[in-house]
């Protein structure tokens, strides 16, 4: 993974603007994440722990997080033994990816305690777990490791805390001559032959960097051995041996570069040091906290989203496709439909020439009285039916088929409003947030689609309006978007005024738009026209169809989908999201 131990002790020595402050506030938005606001010596600052076990780290954050209704358990646990206290110390246990906050805090009864939060990124085993800083005891975890998952330690309250396992690797940083350097890489070679079970040819420069030394990531042993590659004339263990020196020096002085490498196919890469074997773009940040803040953005967040909707995706998907093949045989049925009169007539046809065939005939041939020319028509018959009979077998076929064109049409268009709206939900899904989702959940639930997961005896709380994103255009005016049927009712049926302009992409599923100011510019209605092809079906497009008009204009039909509306005196203008401009608006959440 990127976030090795030197990503890590870079971290650690920014976090130390934190030691001396107190811990205001401790949400947990996910399951794996916990938010600390600090107040006091850093300035009021937010830190992230996470133990996601795709995305781990650790780092000083600006975003916002939205926070489950009832704190977990976790949570609770430690705004009871941290909340309040003070940062005593933050520090890296050697080279590892491991991390111990301490924490004074003093209890109801005016007693001094000193707490551990040690957070340990190791991937998907990483976790985040709160000890006593006397005994060791566990008081929990985030994450539980039972005796089933693991012999070697235990996770659970009540047990003492037990370190990861040593990797047997040299702390690099006590490396200060050639010789200790070679002979911990010896020494890592005679260990890798120690555990292969056959003789194998000799470990690349890179690897034998990661298999000899604590905190190096394949990613920084890559660069390193890339650096002595490139040195002309020089001899391979010297030059691997300089660029290993040059490299520890920087970090002993903290003088780290974070940096983050893009390669042309969007794969991205992240390091303390200038990744000169990647090709491709380079941002270059002042600290690894904003580095880490623009590395995994979004990420975390959208894998969380992804697992939370994929049966929801599955169902929606598979309603869909049960409305295109049920608009199939209706628009069958009403091809059918069709040929109402060619039954009447042949009714008719028998009607008149009823002497002409009798009872067992298969069919008979008459005079068309439709046709100009006279010419004949063969009309099959049922031999076991009369000839009243078969006349009014054709009379029965003109009645149903007419009857059921017009059921057949209405049907057709509730089949249709249905399409358009799983397609309006499955946009939404697309850009969804974790309460988006739950959002979204609740309607399906309401609307009778899914059951509720509600546990026996549980009562469920009523609902709270809904928060809603709302960006400030650069004429500094609020432009609400509403990102599910929720939000998208609250926000045009309810929080808008008469006044406000209201923007919908034309025809395309996406979200409703309102700016909330009577009077605006061009660039305050481009803007918002962006947002709105921005939240659609359509985003990635070019000239987009976006429809605007007031509020007091745009009406929900009597029993209506959610989030279904009509509106008439609209204006369309046709816009090209400029993806830069939308991230540049200032951005919040607002209940």
């Amino acid at each position: 993974m990127a976030l090795d131990g030197f990503v890590l002790r870079a971290a650690a020595h920014e976090l130390q603007q934190l030691v001396g402050s107190r811990i205001h506030k401790i949400h947990q938005p996910s399951s794996h994440d916990l938010v600390l606001q600090t107040r006091g010596a850093g300035g009021g600052k937010r830190l992230l722990l996470s133990a996601n076990p795709t995305y781990p780290r650790v780092h000083v954050t600006e975003r916002s997080y939205q926070n489950p209704m009832e704190p977990p358990m976790f949570c609770m646990l430690l705004r009871k033994y941290c909340e309040g206290g003070q940062i005593e110390s933050i520090r890296q246990i050697g080279m590892e990816r491991v991390l111990h906050i301490e924490i004074r805090q003093r209890d109801e009864l005016g007693d001094l305690s000193l707490k551990t939060i040690i957070v340990e990124l190791m991937g998907r085993h990483s976790n985040i777990i709160l000890t006593d800083s006397a005994t060791g005891t566990i008081h929990d975890g985030i994450h539980h490791v039972t005796p089933a998952i693991s012999a070697y330690r235990i996770v659970m309250p009540g047990s003492r805390y037990v370190a990861p396992p040593e990797q047997g690797k040299q702390d690099p940083l006590g490396i200060d001559s050639r010789e200790r350097f070679e002979a911990a890489l010896e020494a890592a070679d005679a260990r890798s032959d120690e555990q292969a079970e056959a003789p194998r040819p000799a470990l690349a420069p890179d690897k034998r960097l990661v298999a000899a030394f604590s905190g190096f990531s394949p990613l920084l042993a890559r660069e390193l051995a890339f650096r002595a590659s490139k040195a002309s004339g020089a001899d391979p263990g010297e030059a691997l041996w300089t660029e290993f020196d040059r490299f520890l020096n920087a970090a002993r002085d903290h003088d780290d570069e974070p940096n983050i490498a893009e390669q042309p196919d969007g794969k991205a890469f992240f390091s303390i040091t200038p990744l000169s074997h990647i090709p491709g773009e380079r941002r270059r940040f002042a600290g690894i906290s904003e580095c880490l803040e623009a590395y995994y953005g979004d990420k975390a967040g959208r894998d969380a989203v992804k697992q939370r909707v994929s049966d929801m995706l599955q169902f929606l998907n598979n309603e869909r496709a049960k409305n295109v093949k049920k608009l199939e045989k209706q628009a069958a049925t009403l091809e059918e439909a069709k040929d109402a009169d060619k039954h009447r007539k042949l009714g008719e046809l028998l009607t008149t020439y009823m002497h002409s065939f009798q009872k067992g005939d298969r069919s008979v041939s008459v005079v068309d009285y439709y046709d100009e020319n006279g010419a004949e028509v063969v009309i099959e018959l049922d031999p076991q039916l009369s000839p009243s009979d078969n006349a009014q077998r054709y009379f029965r076929r003109y009645a149903k088929a007419r009857n059921s064109t017009g059921a057949v049409l209405g049907q057709m268009e509730l089949a249709r409003e249905e399409i358009r709206y799983l397609d309006s939900l499955l946009q939404q899904l697309g850009s969804a947030s974790l309460q988006d989702v739950e959002e979204i959940r609740d309607e399906l639930v309401a609307g009778g689609y899914l059951r509720a997961r509600e546990k026996r005896g549980a009562k469920r709380k009523k609902a709270a309006r809904p928060s809603l994103l709302c960006y400030t255009s650069s004429e500094g005016l609020p432009i609400y978007v509403g990102k599910n049927n929720t939000q998208n009712e609250y926000l045009t049926n309810k929080l808008a005024a008469s006044g406000d302009t209201w923007l919908h992409t034309k025809d395309i599923p996406g979200s409703h738009v309102v700016i909330r100011a009577a009077e605006f510019g061009d660039s305050t209605l481009e803007e918002a026209a962006m947002l709105a092809a921005h939240y659609s079906q359509a985003q990635g497009s070019s000239l987009i169809p976006v429809d605007y008009t007031l509020i007091r204009h745009v009406h929900k039909p009597s029993g209506a989908k959610p989030g279904f509306v009509i509106y008439d005196r609209q204006k369309t203008l046709f816009i090209t999201p400029d993806e830069e401009r939308i991230k540049a608006l200032p951005s919040t959440i607002r209940a």
